[in-house]
């Protein structure tokens, strides 16, 4: 596995058991104990994620907020210092480039979180599109190493090792300087868990030494090491998307169903006109969540069938280990997204029964 990137963790998942996969050219941990363990853990207790492989994007300047505004669906005119944003960048035909977060320092000063598969295609996307903005636009994805603790236990864990006032942190905000176990980070309330929780920005030195503490201070919490498969299964669980499945270059946000982070009142954004076509013209597909009726798991791209005919594709599909059921999510053709439409999964060539149901297959437990 030369070839692949490392993050300075590496080491660390192995002595924990860890099984390395190649992840978006990432050597990286699918799993430790096993992803139903790890996934409860999260659930009840806290789970703890190497995502040094995100990659982050500093924009300043004083026309920062300009820029980041063109960029991006979701409105950064609405954040405080200190906020954070989910939003999506967008190509002009609507399809999306990649789900990020924003995180405003000040109104000169933004820090972009984005997926690792997109670190080069994003930097280059903000490059092109600059347009003479008063801007520096700087990745430093290479200098930044990130733990993400989370679970109903993540707060007292982490408050173990800093003098700072967690409480204090509210969702979707984010404290710079902080210092845990000596180390300065950026921590902030976000998660891709729908558990509470907190990502952790720090140095690639002293995120080994960070790990190790938490490790230590969160074992009478219950805390394990999560890899990439749990963190698959709890965002799945809240129908939180992931890119390359229920988003990419050929699907738009409405599409997706999260029409929310898209702010088509805004003045401009790259792919607002066809946003805005195909908010008026009406959507000709949809994502819905579905659950087995037959006995099969459905899987990434098996075909949806109706009345024999092929309606549409499964995004992400799991045996769910909170909720107990087979579940997916699947892009459908629009007079097939009704809740209870019932629909057949292709599964290894046979024909299995299911129904369209609520997204959410499991309530999320956020701290607001």
């Amino acid at each position: 596995m030369n070839q692949l990137k490392e993050t300075s963790l590496l080491n660390y998942h192995k002595k924990y058991g860890g099984k390395i996969i190649d992840f978006a050219g990432w050597a990286l941990p699918v799993q430790y104990e096993g992803i139903k363990a790890e996934h409860e853990a999260v659930r009840n207790f806290a789970g703890i994620f190497d995502v040094s492989h995100m990659g982050e994007i500093e924009i300043t300047g004083n026309q920062a907020s300009d820029f980041v505004q063109n960029l991006i669906t979701n409105d950064v005119s609405v954040l405080n210092d200190d906020q954070v944003l989910y939003t999506f960048m967008c190509y002009p035909h609507g399809g999306i480039v990649d789900d990020l977060l924003v995180y405003k320092f000040d109104k000169n000063h933004f820090y972009l979180v984005v997926n690792a598969s997109n670190i080069e295609k994003d930097f280059k996307w903000m490059k092109e599109n600059d347009l003479g903005y008063d801007v520096k636009i700087k990745n430093i994805s290479d200098d930044v190493s990130e733990i993400a603790i989370q679970g109903p236990n993540a707060q007292q864990i982490l408050q173990k090792l800093t003098d700072t006032d967690l409480s204090e942190i509210k969702f979707f905000y984010c404290k710079r300087n902080v210092s845990v176990a000596s180390a300065n980070c950026l921590i902030s309330r976000t998660g891709y868990t729908g558990e509470d929780g907190f990502e952790i920005y720090l140095s690639n030195e002293d995120i080994k030494m960070v790990w190790e503490k938490l490790m230590e201070v969160g074992k009478e919490y219950g805390i394990k090491p999560a890899g990439l498969g749990a963190r698959d299964t709890l965002r799945f669980e809240v129908a939180l998307p992931l890119y390359g499945n229920e988003l990419s270059k050929d699907i738009t946000p409405l599409e997706a169903g999260l029409g929310f982070f898209v702010k088509l009142d805004k003045p401009n954004f790259i792919g607002k006109e066809a946003l805005q076509k195909q908010k008026s013209e009406g959507l000709k597909r949809k994502i819905v969540g579905f659950e087995m009726i037959d006995r099969g798991i459905p899987r990434h791209g098996y075909e949806v069938i109706v009345d024999g005919k092929k309606i549409g594709f499964v995004t992400t599909g799991y045996a769910a280990p909170t909720v107990n059921k087979n579940v997916g999510m699947a892009m459908v053709d629009m007079e097939y997204t009704k809740l209870g439409t019932n629909i057949d999964i292709k599964i290894r060539n046979k024909i299995l029964k299911a129904q369209v149901v609520k997204k959410k297959f499991y309530q999320k437990n956020y701290k607001k």
